[in-house]
């Protein structure tokens, strides 16, 4: 293969499907759907890659998640679009909008399959698009994970954008446990002595959780809420419950977590008799692990489109689905700067300004072509092994 060639025609493809690949951005971010409700961007992006020569097959694992492939040759390499927006934006705080940037996301994502499936021959690599709902609340990839959808690809590409530019961005483990408490009604002030208070087994689980605080390891964070304290103030609550979630470096560490968190509510439960059961209510998400080679690529073909700069992430905080893909296939995802200064931060009102038009036509250009050109430097290098070393 005669990648310099490749790369030139990859950078002539962008430039003749730019305007397609800019509205895919602008018509996902038009169109803001919850998680697991995105059935209209779905659909659409379905269309956008069935348009482009691919086999897509939908309500793939999840209502609204899609397969589509294109090509019948090795290297497979997978890109990860996400399109899910969140709430509590617009002039009243009610409305969903892409504060995220999913919709560029989606944009960059499909842009980087169609350019490759316009420069290649169908023989030399698979070009999948998976597209993987609810990434903000449930973790889509973590369903299409345990559904085995990653096996078998020797590459993922993703990119997100952020204040930096990361080549190692930074997720935490996280595990989403609630406790429920069972205990015995009562008239609060005229029988209170025959009650058991659920309510009282919940605030012991967070005084014992405060109590720990000073000793958790830096790196853990742990945050819960009350969901249900009782009825009435006059009744001894018979019924609470509270959630968690449960945030560490890696997956050990967080099950170490947990395993306190049980412990803690076994206290309670001891201490008030009100029974306790428990219960993981979303997604394990796991902490991202960057293929260092492809992080290597990425940054060679990055610095070929003129940028220069990386950062370090020092700081822990957040967590994502693409954790898990990083534990089923190897996996490249990388926070592009926004180019914003001051820097804007996901999930800010000001973030949804960089994530669409034009100042993102930037950003756009460059995912496409760091994906699409580090992907043929994957399908270079398979085709440069010896056939006895190819599976």
């Amino acid at each position: 293969m005669e990648i310099e060639k490749l790369k030139k025609r990859a950078e002539e493809q962008f430039s003749a499907h730019k305007e397609e690949i800019e509205q895919i951005g602008e018509f996902v971010f038009e169109h803001p759907e919850p998680g697991m409700e995105e059935y209209e961007s779905a659909a659409y992006l379905e269309n956008v890659l069935e348009r482009n020569g691919f086999e897509v097959k939908g309500n793939y694992v999840l209502p609204t998640a899609f397969r589509a492939a294109w090509g019948t040759g090795k290297p497979v390499i997978a890109f990860l679009p996400e399109y899910d927006a969140l709430p509590g934006y617009g002039e009243n705080n009610n409305e969903m909008a892409h504060a995220c940037g999913h919709n560029w996301i989606s944009a960059t994502t499909l842009g980087a399959a169609i350019v490759l499936s316009n420069i290649l021959k169908e023989d030399e690599a698979t070009i999948l698009v998976i597209g993987t709902p609810a990434e903000e609340t449930t973790g889509g990839k973590c369903d299409l994970v345990k559904a085995k959808a990653f096996e078998g690809i020797d590459a993922v590409f993703q990119m997100h954008l952020g204040p930096k530019n990361l080549l190692a961005p930074k997720t935490q483990a996280m595990d989403s446990i609630e406790f429920e408490f069972f205990g015995k009604a009562s008239h609060a002030a005229a029988a209170p002595e025959q009650g058991i208070s659920a309510l009282d087994a919940v605030l012991l689980v967070f005084s014992g959780l405060n109590a720990k605080r000073t000793y958790l390891r830096k790196s853990a964070s742990v945050m819960g809420i009350i969901t249900n304290g009782g009825q009435a103030c006059n009744i001894v609550p018979e019924y609470a419950a509270c959630r968690f979630y449960v945030r560490d470096e890696t997956r050990e560490k967080v099950k170490e977590l947990v395993a306190m968190m049980i412990d803690i509510a076994k206290g309670a439960e001891l201490m008030t008799g009100a029974k306790m059961k428990y219960r993981f209510f979303e997604n394990s998400f796991d902490d991202l692990n960057n293929d260092e080679h492809l992080v290597g690529l990425m940054e060679a073909n990055l610095r070929k489109l003129g940028i220069d700069r990386f950062d370090e992430q020092k700081e822990l905080g957040g967590s994502s689905d693409i954790g898990n893909v990083s534990k089923a296939a190897r996996t490249m995802y990388f926070e592009m700067n926004t180019g914003a200064n001051p820097p804007v931060y996901a999930h800010e009102n000001e973030f949804l300004e960089w994530v669409h038009g034009k100042k993102a036509e930037a950003t756009i250009r460059n995912a496409v072509l760091g994906m699409a050109w580090s992907a043929l430097d994957v399908i270079k290098e398979a085709k440069d092994q010896p056939e006895e070393d190819r599976d």
